[in-house]
This record gives C-alpha cells, sequence and structure tokens, in this order.
C-alpha cells in the first residue's frame, strides 16, 4: 500500500509542477507498434501543442488466457529537456477476455470461456523524438482497472515501448 501511496504521489507532484509548460507535439499525426505486456498498434492525433488522443489496439496471451483490448486515452504533454518530454493521460478500454481450455492436476476438464472486458485505464510515460527523423520512441506505464471482467486493479503489469513514426 506504501508504494501505491508514493506512485500516486509522484504522479501528482508531476502534474502540478509541469501545469505551466507545454510541450509542443510537432507532428499531427503518429502511428506504431507497442511492445511490452501487451503487444499492439497506436495511433495518437494532435488535438493541440501539449494535448493529444491516442488509440491502442492490444493483444495479450498467455498459456491460460487471452485477451484483446481497443483503448482510447486523452494525454498532456509536457517537456522535459530538448526533445524528450513527459506525458499523462486517462481513458478506458473494451475487450474480450477469453480463457483457454484446460484439464488440472485431478483430471477434472475446464471448458474454454469469454467474457466482455471494460476498464478505466491511466497511462504516463516518457518519449524521446529523434533529431532530423519523423521517428519518436517512448517507455510507459499504463495501469488500469478492470470493472467487469475481473474488477481488478493492474498498476505494474502494463509497462510498454513504443516506436512511432510521425506525419
Amino acid at each position: 500500500m506504501k508504494f501505491y501511496l508514493q506512485s500516486i504521489f509522484l504522479v501528482l507532484m508531476f502534474v502540478f509542477l509541469g501545469k505551466n509548460t507545454f510541450a509542443q507535439l510537432t507532428s499531427e499525426h503518429a502511428i506504431g507498434a507497442r511492445f511490452g505486456s501487451a503487444t499492439g498498434l497506436n495511433y495518437r492525433y494532435t488535438l493541440a501543442p501539449d494535448r493529444a488522443v491516442e488509440g491502442i489496439l492490444s493483444i495479450q496471451s498467455n498459456s491460460k488466457s487471452s485477451r484483446f483490448r481497443v483503448v482510447g486515452l486523452y494525454e498532456f504533454h509536457k517537456p522535459i529537456s530538448g526533445d524528450f518530454s513527459w506525458y499523462y493521460g486517462f481513458g478506458g478500454s473494451l475487450g474480450s477476455y477469453k480463457y483457454k481450455a484446460f484439464t488440472d492436476a485431478t483430471g477434472k476438464y475446464y471448458p474454454s470461456k469469454s467474457e466482455f472486458a471494460l476498464s478505466l485505464d491511466g497511462i504516463i510515460g516518457v518519449e524521446y523524438n529523434i533529431p532530423t527523423s519523423p521517428l519518436a520512441i517512448s517507455l510507459d506505464v499504463k495501469p488500469y482497472i478492470d470493472i467487469l471482467q475481473e474488477s481488478s486493479i493492474r498498476l505494474i503489469d502494463p509497462f510498454g515501448f513504443s516506436i512511432r513514426y510521425k506525419f
């Protein structure tokens, strides 16, 4: 619990310390790939020099389950230094969650089942715009709260690395 409170304090500190500075999002569109706990595609549309909306289409799979999500985020961008900036935002997602069929150690068979997934999402990260190139790379954490499917909070799991082409 102490870790979560420290994390929330750190995020709020960045938000309020950087509230009067503006990152300059230099391109209207950016499309790319996101890698991490969930892999997929992302698209960012710039609304203002310091604000954007981002959509993420992600797939996550392991031996017990698979998940498909469409995420929408509203983001605020702040400068750090030169070509570095940081951003934070909020949004939500819809998708499906499928438990794969399996047989346990006692021989009991469990068939596959699917559920609708709905969550509230946040994002905080850093971005580096590669000079003289239309590419940008970013590293972020995207915590979310599942509302329907598992009713769980995932604060640490969803790390991501993205590379985007800006145009």
